[in-house]
């Protein structure tokens, strides 16, 4: 059986917080399968890897034979991962994992526009179809480009950048747009992030509708999981896990965390009980799989109340910008 082709972050914490492994578990971001497939060797009966990307099927057609009938693949987003389960499993969900983000595997691909250190298009989809990241830097407004900047990259120079970027414009590849974002900010000093790391963090989230996928995702796994079963994310910016927590932390009865946006929201039966603080990377993971360094685990287990629902507000996070003529992400 063929190595995957880059290292599962927290797999050893996750197997271990979740532990023991058994029955159907979904895989809502299957990349690579090293979940996926950490998850069938400790016990899972059945796997079920979910990807919007297709060219992750392609690729685990290598080793995925090896697993028969206990893995089953679908092609779609996380946000409908309950859909996709009542087919495969209609008792329920034993487990749901989730790992955020962009793949190392689609970074180390200049051709599908992530990264800001290769040349490439400037795309940045995770799947095949709808606007690419050109589309929504060559033809959103200036105070529009500046909050996605600022609301999904945190960048502090968002209304700098953003004028800088109506006027260089049209974009075509990915180190276009990072010289127009080098001018506008000081030369990093050593150890400092490169100053488009932001900037693209921000673009990729509003092409791919990142936070709306994260909030229907949590919904559907809630949803899905029968009690007792166990909801593992994994996330790698402050934003995705402020949503993660405070997602689990309302649903644990926590309330909401004082968001900014909303008064806090308490629900009257816990759906989720947590089962551990957040988890990060130990020496040993960070020296094998440097990637992980802003890593963090969450898991809680599901009780037997009623699913409910989430609003981006609660969350602690604003309405979604304005997107592109004939952009079809979802907006909540």
């Amino acid at each position: 059986m063929s190595e995957a082709p880059h290292v599962p972050v927290l797999l050893r914490p996750l197997l271990g917080a979740v532990a023991p492994v058994s029955g159907v578990w979904l895989d809502g971001t299957f990349g690579a399968g090293g979940y996926a497939r950490g998850l069938l060797e400790a016990g899972a009966d059945l796997v079920i890897g979910v990807d919007r990307d297709p060219m992750v099927f392609r690729m685990a057609e290598a080793w995925r034979g090896a697993y028969g009938d206990r893995l089953r693949l679908v092609e779609g987003t996380f946000s409908e991962l309950d859909s996709y389960a009542a087919e495969i499993a209609p008792d329920g969900l034993d487990g749901v994992v989730l790992d955020l983000g962009v793949s190392s595997m689609q970074l180390d691909q200049a051709e599908r526009g992530f990264s800001f250190l290769r040349d490439g298009p400037l795309d940045m989809r995770m799947s095949d179809t709808g606007p690419s990241a050109a589309d929504l830097v060559n033809t959103l407004d200036e105070g529009a480009l500046a909050d996605i900047l600022y609301h999904y990259g945190e960048e502090r120079a968002s209304r700098r950048i953003a004028r800088a970027i109506v006027a260089a414009r049209p974009f075509t590849t990915t180190l276009q747009l990072v010289a127009v974002v080098e001018r506008c900010l000081p030369r990093p000093k050593p150890g400092q992030s490169h100053p488009a790391t932001r900037s693209f963090q921000a673009i990729r989230i509003a092409v791919n509708d990142e936070f709306g996928q994260l909030i229907a995702g949590l919904e559907a796994a809630e949803r899905a999981l029968k009690p007792g079963g166990k909801l593992a994310v994994v996330s790698f910016h402050s934003l995705e896990d402020r949503v993660v927590k405070r997602f689990l932390s309302a649903r644990s009865g926590g309330g909401g965390q004082g968001s900014r946006y909303a008064p806090e929201q308490k629900f009257e039966a816990p759906a989720f009980t947590l089962l551990s603080k957040a988890i990060g990377p130990d020496d040993q993971e960070l020296t094998e799989n440097p990637r992980s360094r802003s890593a963090k685990l969450r898991v809680a287990a599901r009780t037997d109340a009623p699913a409910g629902h989430a609003d981006r507000a609660t969350l602690g996070l604003p309405a979604p910008v304005l997107k592109p003529a004939g952009f079809k992400g979802k907006n909540r």
